[in-house]
């Protein structure tokens, strides 16, 4: 099965913290799901589980939730 397309998401201003972007890129409905999604472990940044909601994402890192992904672009 062919893995879904990288949602390019364009940000204002780079590093974006990850509850933000999860919320901007339509991840995560809002700020407490997003925290969930987190907590949860169902996040990964470019391959890895990121547990701080606060973590620093740069454009191009590839952030996905289950089989959507999406990447910041500035």
């Amino acid at each position: 099965m062919p893995r879904s397309p990288i949602l390019d998401v364009p940000i204002a201003t780079e590093p974006i913290r990850l509850g933000q972007f999860l919320k901007l890129a339509g991840l995560a409905e809002d700020g407490v799901h997003a925290r969930e999604l987190v907590e949860a472990g169902e996040v990964l940044v470019d391959g890895r589980t990121e547990t701080r909601r606060g973590a620093q994402l740069r454009r191009g890192q590839v952030v996905a939730v289950g089989e959507q992904r999406a990447r910041p672009t500035v």
